[in-house]
């Protein structure tokens, strides 16, 4: 698959699930969006998940709402100012953009996020179980950015490091640490921003519910230094910096129990992948594995053969159980092709080799982040056990 078609298809992806045009009356109960920048009115959401967006463009002809994979005209009256709306859309957090005159741009109402390969808009649609990642009046941890230069990549890179509420006051307490990757498109903002990966651990660890951890956040894009070949392609060594350089800043840097038993690794989509290489082809440095909307033999719906898959990895299920503590996977039951297809093969081959696994599948949701905000929430709790 082409770069240009694989982007197009993922920026599908995490912009929505909806596809249907806008039928019927707008119900007017619109508030402001949560993520508009201060002073803001606009975007705004109603009750029914339907967004209404406005913007001054008094010279443009046609502007759209860009929003879930479908594009609503806009309205402009006398002064220039055009208004519009979507469909409802599902829970959670979306992606979207404004066309003006064919030219796609962010909403100056919002803040920014990066998501399918660029800084742009994104807007929260209410979600019924918000409460678990909502901010709320409990012991709140750090989330810190870590600049750190990569011999092996020849550059520098950073990585988003949370500590638990109570991390600066107890100098001797050590802890347990997660490694959590974006998706494809997307970086090491990801879950501190859209995937509010601080608030739920804050609201798990507050309620008894997770042990206090470490979670470490980097970019899961790292390349080679160009070999000056104009026809050479960019070779990833993500691996190899986690492995190499990551881990043990972190290990130095950080209060961290450093043994396989007390380090787990987790990503959604493309990070599914990335991190379940890394962990089979690591088993001296992590002990559990959470995979949301995603597996190494993504995008494939054929039957695995665990004597060759992953270099045999799956092949003894008995020697697997022993070694992995937690092996958890996630999937929205809205989710597209091909991700139930290939996660479906993936659970398929764990059950003929008698592998014990945990599977959750997210209510009424798509590959996006709500999805991969409740993978975390359940995945969280069974760690470090």
């Amino acid at each position: 698959m082409k770069h240009k078609t694989l982007a197009a298809f993922f920026i599908a992806l995490c912009m929505g699930s909806m596809g249907f045009a806008q039928t019927g009356a707008v119900k007017e109960d619109f508030k402001p969006s949560e993520v508009n920048q201060p002073g803001k009115l606009y975007p705004q959401v109603n009750s029914e998940g339907s967004v209404r967006t406005q913007i001054s463009a008094p010279e443009a002809d046609k502007v759209q709402l860009d929003i879930g994979g479908v594009k609503y005209d806009m309205v402009k009256d006398a002064k220039g100012l055009w208004t519009g709306e979507s469909a409802p859309q599902d829970e959670g957090f979306h992606y979207y953009q404004l066309n003006i005159d064919g030219a796609s741009v962010p909403d100056p109402g919002t803040k920014y996020f990066y998501g399918a390969g660029r800084w742009g808009s994104g807007i929260e649609i209410p979600a019924a179980d918000q409460e678990f990642y909502a901010l709320k009046d409990v012991p709140h941890g750090l989330v810190s950015e870590n600049i750190y230069f990569s011999k092996i990549t020849n550059s520098y890179r950073r990585c988003f490091v949370y500590t638990p509420a109570g991390y600066e006051k107890d100098a001797k307490t050590r802890y347990p640490v997660l490694y959590l990757q974006h998706g494809s498109f997307e970086d090491e903002t990801g879950w501190p921003t859209q995937g509010k990966a601080n608030l739920i651990l804050d609201n798990l660890i507050a309620a008894q519910k997770a042990v206090p951890m470490i979670i470490v956040m980097d970019n899961g894009y790292a390349y080679k230094p160009e070999s000056g070949e104009p026809s050479a392609r960019p070779v990833s060594v993500f691996e190899e910096v986690v492995i190499n350089e990551i881990i043990p800043m972190i290990d130095a840097k950080f209060r961290t129990i450093a043994d396989r038993e007390h380090r787990a690794i987790a990503g959604l989509s493309m990070g599914a992948n990335q991190t379940m290489r890394i962990i089979m082809n690591n088993l001296d440095k992590f002990a559990s594995y959470g995979g949301f909307s995603g597996t190494s033999n993504y995008p494939s719906a054929a039957e695995i053969d665990p004597a060759t898959f992953l270099d045999g990895k799956f092949n003894d299920g008995n020697a697997f159980n022993k070694q992995i503590k937690v092996f958890w996977l996630g999937l929205g039951t809205k989710e597209p092709n091909p991700f139930p297809g290939s996660v479906g093969a993936f659970r398929k081959m764990l059950e003929k080799q008698g592998i014990k696994y945990v599977y959750y599948e997210s209510p009424g949701t798509a590959h996006e982040w709500l999805t991969w905000r409740r993978s975390l929430h359940q995945y969280a709790q069974l760690l470090f056990k």
